[in-house]
């Protein structure tokens, strides 16, 4: 015999088969959105190793043809390789900055180190040793103390380290080597072979740039934001008979937002090596990203601090936060059209007029909270019902505070961009 399946209406005739579809069908266009996202990544991992595969096989013919290798040599087709494996980076910007690092921590440390060992040479007897030993206590110890340096270490750490590795080793090689200089030149070639390999392949074939993540990630931390306060809205005033239900609210994004500074110094850095591409000049403002990045954090941290007032007991405050949910829900609606206005401005180049636009606007939405949480309204209410109420419009309040911030931030990197109007 076979089995039918008899939907089952709730309260307001619906079936429950029905709201499954429903909500099955709400839910295709961010699975599909989040598979896109993943496969893009995957596919970017895959294009990034193709061509570390092809930097090596170009690479390996000093290997591979007798002509070169007879030229070349063994032992200085190594160092081509070697810098092939060491600087060849996810990043355009970061394989440019490392290799630009890496040839000139070459250069200087490898010239240094052959003057200090000519200088060596020429004194003889027990003087080679104090002279030597004399360099690398000074010109290494002022490395180092450079790589200690914020604004140095940011940059440039990688070839302060190559420079205090490579002025080593041909200053002692040098005491022992008296064709040190020959000897450099050559394996300094290959340094620079290898380095010419890994820039072709990186700019040239598929560049993979950290303009363009930073840029893009940057746009989407204001629509996570602004759908967090939505959700955050939506559950505070959510009616008590349907707390049983799955929460709306979401901190996930929040935290990511959180979570991002040391990404964004990295990307930061990286695409102020790379050269000019696409919208983003040589003078990109990658600076104001970092300090627009740093507005958003503050905001997501006041966002995630409306997670105790979401805890809080619904029943006896159920008829109080209905009191305030009007004027609540038209800010909350005002907070996330702004931030979706100014990623919208980011995303397309656009300048913001926020001094004009915003702000006033911004402005006006602040006053309607401070009428809310009034000292004549608070009066009326017990001790702790009042403190929870204001709480969470005090909450709202520092988030309009940020958001003119915020907006200033974006209105500052139009003018210094030059987005068009």
């Amino acid at each position: 015999m076979g089995s039918t399946v008899i939907p089952i209406p709730d309260e307001e005739g619906i079936s429950v088969v029905q709201q499954k579809k429903k909500s099955q069908f709400s839910l295709l266009p961010i699975i599909s959105f989040l598979r896109e996202k993943k496969n893009k990544h995957d596919m970017r991992k895959w294009i990034h190793s193709i061509k570390v595969g092809v930097a090596l096989v170009l690479v390996s013919l000093l290997y591979f043809l007798d002509p070169l290798y007879k030229e070349v040599g063994d032992g200085n087709a190594m160092w081509a390789i070697m810098t092939v494996v060491v600087i060849f980076e996810f990043y355009a910007g970061a394989t440019l900055g490392k290799g630009l690092n890496r040839g000139m921590g070459t250069i200087l440390g490898g010239g240094l180190g052959c003057l200090t060992a000519t200088l060596a040479q020429e004194v003889g007897g027990i003087g080679k040793s104090i002279i030597v030993g004399t360099s690398m206590l000074i010109f290494g110890g002022a490395a180092t103390y450079c790589r200690l340096t914020p604004s140095i270490k940011i940059r440039y750490d990688y070839g302060a380290m190559i420079f205090i590795l490579t002025f080593s080793l041909v200053a002692v090689s040098g005491l022992r080597i008296d064709k040190v200089i020959d000897i450099g030149r050559e394996r300094l070639l290959m340094i620079v072979l290898g380095f010419v390999i890994c820039l072709f392949t990186s700019l040239f074939i598929f560049p993979i740039w950290a303009s363009d993540e930073l840029h893009d990630s940057t746009i989407s931390k204001f629509d996570a934001l602004a759908t967090s306060i939505q959700g955050c809205l939506e559950e505070y005033f959510r009616l008590d008979s349907e707390k049983e239900s799955k929460p709306i609210a979401s901190f996930s994004k929040c935290k990511a937002v959180l979570n991002s500074k040391s990404k964004d110094e990295s990307l930061a850095n990286f695409a102020r090596w790379e050269p000019w591409h696409g919208k983003f000049g040589l003078s990109h403002p990658w600076e104001k990203y970092l300090k627009i990045g740093e507005e958003l954090r503050e905001l997501a941290a006041t966002i995630l601090s409306l997670k105790a007032c979401l805890e809080s007991p619904r029943v006896r405050l159920q008829t109080l936060r209905q009191s305030i949910k009007e004027p609540c829900e038209v800010v909350g609606s005002s907070l996330a059209s702004t931030l979706r206005e100014l990623g919208e401005s980011i995303k397309k180049m656009r300048k913001c007029q926020a001094e004009i636009l915003i702000v006033p606007k911004l402005k006006s939405v602040r006053i309607e909270l401070s009428n809310v949480t009034s000292p004549s309204k608070l009066a009326q209410l017990e001790n702790a019902d009042g403190l929870a109420i204001a709480s969470f419009v005090f909450s709202l309040i520092g988030m309009v505070e940020k958001l003119e911030e915020l907006a200033k931030e974006v209105e500052e990197l139009g003018e210094l961009a030059h987005f068009h109007s």
